[in-house]
């Protein structure tokens, strides 16, 4: 959630491990996209339709060899009037021709600032704009018909959509005693509309269970986890908030807001009653940080150490940076990589920023206003496709200085990979390099290039670069 505005987001996607084939080389190994492909969305490995791999791409998303790619579909403060659900529905035929997977979807139910709330400030977890409560019927984004719509219209699309959890914390409840306060506290949710999971003040902290737990945000009541009541109404019973979401509402999967403020074992218990795949917003750049909060949860988690290497790499001048740990290195498999979001955009130079997250191993995401408003749509287009085309197998990074950054995807199960030349200098730059190929014709996929170089018996051969730009080059076919 927006630190501007009371709250902090995190983002956190559970990509499910998967066992790799045993009869996979040190080249072949599978790649977190695979992965994604195959247990997210049930389709072949057939590919898209393509002609000369400019990204141009038609009909409903087909998840091909390099699995799929996430679009946030919101920013901070869309606008008001109730008519967001449709803006996403609209564009939805156009990201799935795209090679957009999934879209997350900002906190859907109903908050305290009712019509003009984001969401991070939430009341009653079963009013989708279909109560009047709190100054309104439909929430800031439309009504529970026109999400409803959205969802249907995404899954004939054959795309997954995300909902954004918010359980650290409720806003809007009424005044009442708190013997464990010895004041008035807002933690009386009995009135909610929808009649769903009622709260009062035992339910937050400090009460009969602790004074705390990880953290509190914001002043708001800090919902206890601990409570097995809470529990059971945010994923144990039937009609709980997380079988509510997947089974009546038919979301997909789950973005977990500001994780810091809670055990990881809350998102584990969730996925492990409820499932679908889940991300979680835990903001912190430390990569051990990342991978233990990941592994608890058993969830994918933002990666936020890459977010600021690349923010020093592309903005600073120091690609050598690249080298360093990140989240997608330790675990592609939980990693869900990303160069702007609702929150925080500090990364300026973000092209080939978006090159380098569409190009490695994770789950990348695209941030709505740099696809719709921000930046060249027809470029993302082609990165999109080439990461759903191409990118697959483990990474090894080929060359680094404080202007150039090279590295290989090793291909995977007859798919033979890419390799990325991202130059942040100002000039051409050329370097040899060894790639899969033996005596192959190999071309640069997004156009910036017009060599068709012939790799050498020993799979070395020269590529370049164009300045301030990158190339990505595979197998001419």
């Amino acid at each position: 959630m927006k630190k501007t505005h009371l709250l902090v987001s995190v983002l956190a996607l559970t990509l499910f491990n998967s066992c790799r084939n045993s009869d996979e080389n040190d080249n072949e190994s599978l790649s977190k996209q695979e992965v994604h492909a195959k247990i997210v969305n049930v389709t072949n490995h057939d590919g898209r339709p393509f002609s000369t791999g400019s990204g141009s791409v038609t009909g409903k998303f087909v998840s091909g060899p390099g699995g799929g790619v996430l679009m946030q579909g919101f920013y901070w403060d869309v606008p008001e009037g109730g008519n967001w659900w449709n803006t996403v529905k609209d564009k939805l035929t156009a990201w799935s021709d795209s090679g957009i997977s999934a879209v997350w979807l900002p906190p859907a139910s109903k908050a305290q600032n009712g019509a003009y709330s984001m969401g991070y400030d939430p009341t009653d977890y079963y009013d989708f704009g279909n109560f009047n409560q709190n100054g309104s019927v439909e929430t800031r984004f439309g009504s529970r018909a026109e999400l409803e719509a959205l969802i249907t219209k995404a899954h004939a699309e054959n795309m997954q959509v995300y909902a954004d959890i918010v359980i650290n914390h409720n806003s809007g409840g009424q005044s009442q005693a708190n013997p464990y306060t010895g004041t008035n506290t807002w933690t009386d949710f009995s009135g909610v509309a929808s009649g769903k999971f009622l709260r009062s003040y035992n339910d937050f902290y400090k009460n009969s269970y602790g004074n705390n737990d990880e953290g509190s945000f914001g002043g708001f009541p800090d919902l206890c986890h601990a409570n097995p009541y809470v529990q059971d109404w945010l994923w144990g019973r039937d009609d709980s908030v997380g079988k509510y979401y997947k089974n009546v509402m038919k979301f997909d999967g789950w973005r977990f807001d500001y994780v810091k403020g809670f055990g990881p074992w809350v998102v584990n218990n969730w996925n492990s009653n409820v499932g679908g795949f889940s991300v979680g917003e835990l903001w912190d750049s430390n990569v051990n940080t990342l991978e233990w909060w990941a592994n608890n949860a058993n969830s994918s988690v933002f990666d936020f150490a890459a977010y600021y290497k690349m923010d020093e790499a592309f903005d600073n001048g120091n690609l050598n940076v690249l080298n360093d740990d990140m989240m997608w290195k330790r675990n592609p498999y939980k990693a869900v990589t990303f160069v702007a979001n609702h929150d925080t955009d500090i990364i300026y130079n973000k092209m080939p920023a978006y090159a380098y997250i569409l190009t490695h191993e994770g789950y990348p995401t695209i941030f709505y206003r740099d696809y719709e408003e921000w930046l060249n749509k027809e470029r993302l287009n082609n990165l999109i496709w080439i990461h759903n085309n191409k990118a697959t197998g483990t990474t090894s990074i080929l060359y680094t200085d404080n202007d150039e950054y090279i590295a290989r995807r090793n291909g995977y199960n007859g798919n033979p990979g890419l390799v990325v030349y991202i130059n942040n200098s100002s000039s051409w730059q050329e370097r040899w390099i060894e790639t899969n190929w033996s005596s192959q014709q190999i071309k640069d996929f997004t156009g910036n290039s017009s060599w068709y170089p012939t790799t050498q018996g020993d799979k070395w051969v020269k590529i370049q670069a164009p300045p301030n730009s990158y190339s990505i080059w595979s197998l001419n076919q």
